[in-house]
């Protein structure tokens, strides 16, 4: 018997699949041991096989199985060979996506605890411990008490010799047991359960048992999730099992309230804020099919967990489904395959869903389904709209229009909570000299650094690497410094200077860097009134807070004129996401939107909650511009620490491009080289293909087959329909 491995190496020149002689009890899925180039490697076995196309006296053994259980189920390794094909992936690096490293390199191990139990009854116990033992006495009374004791505090309460001494007696026993490092605090969550709507009633009716895909629109504070939980309720059931993805860790720790209550004990979690040691519980725990609900970020696609029942992706429209890094696939896809594997449901969930998404349910590819109402029947808050240019021509150069310091003077008085957006981290975007112009910039990435104050730092928001803030102009030494517009932490300094004695909580990717950083920042919010939480887009969606009445948007114009055909929809489910925060349980919802383009027509329809509208006009634009969904955009990234060969091998690329132009003629709509907008990051220049089509699989694949090649030194990527274009 032969085995067909893939070897766990990174290089396009061996991702390939190697013959090896099997061992016994060589399994499809194992991890295995085998020689390769002269070392020993860790490898896979992706099929077994009674012949090979090689000289059988050549073909080496596998020189060990690392498991007697596969780590890669059979549908999961189906899922491999559909990553690989389909986003034209190495075979070794799909596995890597869908093995942890802790799993895969076996860097983790189980971690063992051990409590303590009476092994006799109480008056026999202490007739051979005899009276002087005061420890063991008490020790054995305790475990009479209580049933048990953690090993570890026996020892320190009781000591290691008494404790010891017992166990040898054949008294006590030494029970050894497996301990989760994910723990979770369940016991002030309240399990509760809903009653339906007539509109969740219909959708879980429309979508339970069903082999498609469902697009479900609800506005916010409808009960998209009542319906979520209903449904994978309904599975269990049913003894199936479900997947919940949410598009940012800060959204986990609620939704883990709202899950634990009603699947105690059932719920794993997946998120890269987890340590390697938790993911590698919760993965097993999910493997072994001790979790029945699986619930984290993107990644939590590719849990092994069996029999699925449904597959849910809330706020679907949400741009971190996208992966950015290498390997690069779209989390929407991966679902489709694994829902049609399954032969489940794939509910797509949002208020405001992508263009795309929305296009699709309109040529029938997927089933809308709708949730027009919030669930108590209470209004969308009110948008004003401000224009910040009056606000200036009238004196006022406060990052704060009058009427929003109104409003949320108002909240406070109330005892309610405000949520103020910014989507711009940090105490100034840059730090320019106003005498010669000198901006600080990064050395190894080609951006202005960002200035935080608290750290009174300069920071690059690309690689992290951090330089001492300015004093005067390291160019002309004047100290007359400007710093750009305003972050997070700057509305956070000037609103305590405004409120001084109410409770400001900030929410960005610096306050949320250590462990538990979200779960804490709101718990904390959440349980003080009056109070105001300020933050970029991971407070805009999906939290739910009764107490929110006020919302601002404090410059809702900062993803509007971003060079890319998604800005205006991005600003229209920004704005839409972050005003449903207010208002959720009572009509007193506000929310004042700060703009210097009043007139635009995001904000038109943003202000009265009109997706249709919206909708409709920017799929006509799209359309007449030629812009997806009705062509396709790919770019080919071309990075290298060398701009010289940086620019030699998309030269390279680009030639075959125009070949491929001329062969398609016009079907090819667009194509150009250049350099990328941020030119330099991470000390790698970075120069970009872009083209765009009319939608043809044939045309995708022979552009990624002219960008597959190997050359030293130089990282290339594809990417279709990308997020940003940075």
């Amino acid at each position: 018997m032969f085995a067909n491995v893939i070897v766990d190496i990174s290089n396009d020149a061996v991702d390939r699949v190697f013959d090896y002689v099997a061992l016994d009890d060589t399994k499809v899925g194992m991890r295995v041991k085998v020689p390769f180039a002269g070392r020993t490697v860790l490898g896979y076995v992706i099929g077994l096989s009674e012949h090979t196309d090689f000289d059988e006296n050549k073909i080496k053994p596998i020189i060990k199985n690392l498991e007697s259980v596969p780590k890669i189920k059979p549908e999961i390794l189906q899922l491999c060979l559909f990553l690989a094909k389909h986003f034209f992936l190495r075979l070794s690096d799909c596995i890597k996506l869908v093995i942890p490293s802790c799993v895969r390199l076996d860097n983790q191990h189980e971690m063992t605890e051990y409590d303590l139990t009476l092994l006799l009854d109480i008056d026999t116990a202490i007739n051979l411990i005899g009276k002087r033992a005061k420890n063991q006495l008490a020790l054995v009374a305790t475990l009479n008490e209580q049933g048990s004791i953690k090993y570890q505090k026996a020892i320190e309460i009781f000591g290691r010799v008494s404790v010891n001494t017992l166990i040898e007696k054949g008294i006590i026993l030494k029970n050894a047991y497996r301990k989760n490092r994910y723990q979770y605090d369940n016991s002030d969550v309240k399990i509760q359960k809903n009653i339906l709507t007539p509109a969740q009633k219909n959708a879980v009716n429309t979508i339970q048992n069903q082999n498609e895909t469902f697009l479900l629109q609800g506005v916010t504070g409808s009960g998209k999730t009542e319906v979520y939980m209903t449904i994978i309720e309904n599975c269990i059931k049913d003894n199936k099992t479900a997947i919940m993805l949410v598009p940012e860790i800060s959204l986990t720790p609620q939704m883990m309230d709202r899950f634990n209550s009603r699947f105690p004990n059932d719920v794993a979690v997946l998120h890269s804020g987890l340590s390697e040691g938790e993911r590698f519980d919760e993965w097993e725990r999910i493997f072994n099919g001790q979790a029945h609900v699986v619930l984290g970020a993107r990644s939590a696609v590719f849990a092994p967990i069996e029999n699925l029942g449904v597959i849910i992706i809330d706020e679907e429209h949400d741009s971190s489904y996208v992966s950015e890094s290498n390997p690069r696939f779209i989390t929407h896809d991966v679902a489709i395959f694994r829902a049609r594997f399954n032969s489940c449901p794939l509910i797509l969930g949002s208020a405001t869903p992508s263009i795309d998404s929305f296009y699709k349910a309109e040529k029938g590819e997927y089933k809308l389904v709708k949730l027009p109402e919030r669930i108590n029947g209470l209004e969308m808050p009110k948008i004003e709209i401000i224009d910040m240019l009056n606000e200036v021509m009238d004196g006022n150069t406060s990052p704060f229009s009058r009427k929003l310091l109104s409003k949320l003077d108002d909240c406070i008085k109330r005892g309610k909570q405000a949520i103020l957006f910014i989507n711009r981290r940090g105490f100034a975007s840059f730090v320019m000299c106003r005498e010669c112009g000198y901006r600080a910039k990064c050395d190894d990435c080609e951006v202005s650094l960002v200035y935080h104050k608290e750290d009174n730092e300069l920071k690059c928001h690309f690689c992290g690497k951090r330089y001492r803030a300015l004093t005067n102009c390291p160019n002309c030494n004047s100290t007359n410094i400007k710093y750009g517009a305003l972050g997070t932490e700057r509305v956070v300094n000037e609103l305590k200077n405004i409120f001084p004695n109410v409770p400001i909580y900030r929410m960005d990717n610096d306050t949320t860097r250590r462990k538990d950083g979200h779960k804490k920042i709101l718990e904390e919010f959440s349980t003080h009134s009056p109070s105001i939480l300020v933050g970029t887009q991971m407070i805009a969606k999906g939290h739910d807070y009764p107490n929110v009445s006020f919302v601002g948007i404090l410059d809702a114009d900062v993803s509007l004129y971003n060079s890319d055909y998604k800005s205006n929809e991005r600003t229209f489910q920004l704005v839409t996401q972050v005003a449903g925060r207010a208002g959720r349980k009572t009509n007193d919802g506000y929310v004042v939107l700060q703009t210097y383009a009043p007139k635009h027509y995001v904000y038109r329809f943003a202000m009265n909650y009109d997706y249709n509208g919206f909708y409709e006009k920017e799929i006509n634009l799209r359309q007449t511009t030629g812009f997806p969904p009705f062509s396709t955009i790919l770019r080919i990234l071309v990075t290298s620490v060398s701009d010289n060969k940086a620019i030699e091998v998309t030269k390279k690329i680009f030639d075959k491009a125009n070949e491929l132009k001329t062969k398609y003629g016009k079907s090819i709509i667009f194509l150009q080289a250049m350099p990328s907008p941020v030119k330099r990051i991470q000390t790698k220049y970075r120069y970009q293909i872009l083209t765009r089509f009319v939608p043809d699989d044939k045309i995708t694949s022979d552009f990624y087959n002219i960008a597959d090649i190997i050359e030293k030194d130089v990282s290339i990527f594809v990417e279709v329909n990308p997020n940003n274009l940075r």
